[in-house]
């Protein structure tokens, strides 16, 4: 097959490279172009870019994937297939037919759930049991195509959203090569894949800096998951009441453990199984969620019960664990903000 590949982020390139690997004929990898930063950060990593360069691939980064002069450079190809994953493009119908067999994309979600730009992270917000990736044949609806292979995985308890997308992105490599299988043997006469069904839909949209600051008042369970699904970025936070006339102090939570709760969601059982015993003293006495419980650890009131911070960066400082700031920051004469 005459392939264009279409990426930018890393959860493409595990299937980039097995399709690269399977001997098909790479035209052209396509990619967001470098914007312009002026931090002395410097552009943000493309990790697509970086393996096509590594491997001596041709590279297309145009502003818009969707110009007619794109349209125009696309044609000039004349690709059997284009494989999209992780780009950061919507492609429209003119651009799906520059190719003899239109497009497939690789989707970090068991669809017709989680349809958007943020599926991973979103089904671990969600407190999903399990999740998986799918590849469809691209149709204009946004991840709306009909599914032509998935792969499914149960989410673990201790994994970030970081972790999970790693996960998936090498759940993602079987799907994509049989797809590309299945298309290559297509008369396109016939209707191919499976219609999503409409009333299962849910969104997944990008995640805001705005929603990462976590509600003590949720149940211990809801805390952990926003926590790690808020990771490796915006990175979940909260404020600390200092009660000494300071300004609340920014803290970016990077890790929790639940130590009890009175109710747990069926849907994650196996909470059941990892509660630890919290320190002498600690147990619940009617305090407000978001108070400190302890002298010496950093342990928090949840909406229903109690939950240890592990980890932790106050603004301007190194990351430090719950116990070093317990240490240094007296908690106990404050207590965290929503």
């Amino acid at each position: 097959m005459r392939l264009i590949l279409m990426g930018t982020g890393p959860f493409a390139v595990p299937a980039f490279d097995a399709i690269r690997a399977a001997g098909h004929e790479l035209a052209c990898v396509f990619t967001r172009p470098t914007p312009a930063v002026k931090s002395r950060k410097g552009p943000p990593p493309n990790p697509v870019r970086q393996w096509a360069e590594s491997n001596g691939l041709k590279i297309s980064a145009p502003e818009s994937v969707n110009a007619p002069e794109t349209i125009e450079h696309l044609i000039a190809f004349e690709a059997d297939l284009l494989v999209v994953c992780d780009y950061g493009q919507i492609l429209r119908p003119e651009a799906l037919a520059t190719s003899k067999l239109g497009g497939i994309n690789l989707h970090g979600s068991l669809l017709p759930k989680y349809r958007g730009a943020a599926p991973v992270q979103r089904a671990l917000l969600s407190g999903e049991a399990k999740t998986g990736v799918t590849v469809i044949h691209m149709t204009p609806r946004l991840d709306g195509g009909p599914i032509l292979g998935t792969a499914e995985t149960l989410i673990s308890d201790d994994e970030t959203s970081g972790d999970l997308e790693e996960r998936l992105s090498m759940l993602g490599v079987d799907p994509t090569l049989k797809a590309i299988e299945q298309l290559r043997h297509w008369d396109t006469k016939e209707p191919i894949g499976i219609t999503q069904n409409s009333e299962h839909v849910t969104k997944a949209p990008r995640l805001l800096k705005s929603e990462a600051l976590i509600d003590w008042s949720k149940e211990s369970w809801e805390v952990d998951v926003f926590v790690r699904g808020m990771q490796p970025w915006p990175i979940a936070y909260t404020f600390f009441d200092q009660k000494n006339g300071k300004q609340p102090l920014r803290l970016a939570v990077k890790k929790v453990s639940v130590l009890s709760q009175e109710h747990h969601p069926e849907n994650k059982p196996e909470l059941h199984d990892k509660q630890i015993e919290p320190e002498a003293g600690t147990e619940e006495k009617g305090y407000a969620p978001g108070a400190i419980v302890s002298n010496a650890r950093l342990i928090v009131q949840t909406g229903d019960g109690l939950i240890e911070i592990l980890c932790i960066q106050p603004a301007g400082k190194r990351e430090m664990t719950g116990v070093e700031f317990a240490r240094g920051y007296q908690p106990e004469l404050g207590s965290l903000l929503s």
